[in-house]
Order: structure tokens, then sequence, then C-alpha cells
């Protein structure tokens, strides 16, 4: 039997099949069914790892994970904005020192700064600061008094990122319409207000994701000061297994420690970014949990070109 449709009346709609999605997420199910089976038939012992985490030893590790990340961060902030500073300045020295620093600290692994902080006191055996004029000695002490495996850490992580900083900071700066800028001045405005009132509002939108995204790569890029020694989530780790020889469980006890401040971190991220957002456009960013699970995935000190 026919049917006739008048000019005015609908056509019938007929929903379109995905079946490429159906088969992606039926394998993708699959996938995870038969990790988490092979995970649950290892020679692991699952009900060890509550204990692992709430251990004095991993908590410690844990403390100076949390420590030596802000602290870090902290410091490659407030050096990386002196040296985009410079970097942006009309005098030639300061933006040839800017670049130089930036070629220096960006260029070198971060495990040879590490190592070559934890070993200055082959070169500098003491630190001394001398005043010539008066015949005085402010600071004479021993450097592997001064140079411990915190502080190594602490300068090693933290003048890396400073570098990293200093150019996130300077595109941030760069990305402000000089007519704005222009039109500030001529009405007037100071450049301090200038600064805080147009220039810093603007740009931190472009600077917030790749910061936080920093932070993210400098909580998990602390593991690698345990090769000099310092105690944070994966040294701890190393300390408790070499007593039990419970090596995966305790592995994996950090690994629930680290994702758990990534988690914590990539919400703070997304509701600073949202703070900052004058565009008002929430649904065209990534959701939250996307955002968590894309830090997740970041290797440390893995860089990416920010668009």
């Amino acid at each position: 039997m026919s049917q006739n449709y008048s000019g005015d009346a609908c056509l019938p709609q007929v929903r379109r099949r995905h079946w490429g999605r159906w088969i992606t997420a039926i394998i993708m199910m699959l996938l995870l069914f038969a990790l988490f089976a092979g995970l649950a038939q290892g020679n692991i012992s699952y009900k060890d790892i509550p204990q692992f985490l709430v251990s004095d030893v991993m908590l410690e590790g844990l403390k100076n994970t949390l420590l030596l990340a802000l602290a870090a961060q902290v410091m490659g902030i407030v050096i990386g904005i002196i040296i985009a500073l410079m970097k942006i300045s009309q005098n030639g020295v300061l933006r040839a020192f800017a670049s130089g620093y930036i070629w220096i600290f960006r260029g070198l692994p971060v495990l040879l700064q590490l190592l070559l902080w934890y070993n200055m006191a082959l070169i500098f055996p003491n630190i001394t600061l001398h005043i010539p004029l008066i015949d005085f000695t402010l600071i004479n002490v021993q450097t592997n008094d001064v140079m411990t495996a915190f502080v190594a850490a602490f300068l090693g992580l933290g003048l890396n990122e400073s570098a990293y900083m200093a150019e996130i900071v300077r595109a941030g700066l760069k990305s402000v319409d000089k007519g704005q800028i222009e039109a500030a001045q001529s009405i007037g405005e100071t450049p301090g207000k200038c600064m805080r009132r147009i220039i810093l509002p603007q740009a931190m939108r472009v600077v917030i994701p790749p910061t936080g995204n920093d932070f993210i790569n400098m909580l998990k890029g602390t593991s690698i000061v345990s090769v000099i020694g310092f105690v944070e989530l994966i040294r701890a780790a190393n300390n408790i297994s070499s007593r039990n020889l419970q090596v995966m469980e305790t592995l994996m006890a950090a690994a629930i420690w680290y994702m758990l401040l990534v988690s914590i971190a990539s919400i703070g991220q997304y509701y600073l970014e949202r703070h900052f957002d004058q565009s008002g456009n929430v649904s065209s960013r990534p959701g939250l949990l996307q955002r968590i699970g894309s830090n997740l995935v970041i290797r440390p000190f893995a860089r990416r070109m920010q668009s």
C-alpha cells in the first residue's frame, strides 16, 4: 500500500547505524576484559597493596613527591616569568641572556642536570662568600652539607622547568593584540594597570593549559630523582620491596598514588581554565573526564607543541 506525502509533510527519518563504532567498542571491551582477566591470574598479591599504600615509607615518598613538585614548579614559574620578560625586552643584552638561558637548560637532559648539581662538590668543595673590602667571610660551608638530594632535585627540576615556562609565558604575552595595549596607553593607563587589567587576563588563557600540563609532568617526572637517592614514590616502593621482595605490589601502590595525584591536578586545571575563560563557551572545551584521561598518558618531560 503506497503512502502519499504532501509538500509540507515530513519524510520518515531513518537512524544511521554506526556499525563501526559498535564493532570498535566491542573489541575494546574484549581487550579490557582480557587485560583484567590476565591480571587476575597473575602472580600478584592484590590484598597486600592497600597496606603498602598507607605504609610510613610510602606516605613519606608521597609527601616528598608533592613537596618537590610544588617547590620546583613555583621556582620554574617565577624564574620563567623573569626570563620571558627579559626575552621580550628592548634591551639586547637581556634578550641575549634570556636566549642563552633557555638554550642551556632546555638543551641539557634533566637527568644530566640532576647529576651535575648533586656532584657539585667535585668542582667546588666549599661554598664561600667573601667580602674583600672589609675582609669578611659571610658564608663558608662545605658543598656536601648544602647540596643535599632535595636541593639538587629542586634545582635540577626547577631550572629545567623555568626554561619551558619562559617560552610559555612569552607566547601568552605575545598572544595579546598590540592594538588593545596601545588603546590602553592612549587613555593614560599605567604599564602596571595595563598589565593587570588587559594583558594578564588574556594571556592567562594561553598560559594556563600548558602550565597545568607541565605541572602534571612535574608530578610524574619527580620519579627521576630516585637516581640520586631522594625518597619519592618510586624510591619508597623500591625501599619496601627490597625488604619483602614484593616488587610488583609496591610498584602498583605507587602507581595508584600517581594516578590519584594526576587526577586531582587535572581537576584543578579544569576549573582554573574555566575561571580564566572569558568567552563563556564551556561546551567547546574537553570534559573533565577527558582532561584527566589525556593528562594520564603524558610521558614525564615529554613536551608537546601547544596549538
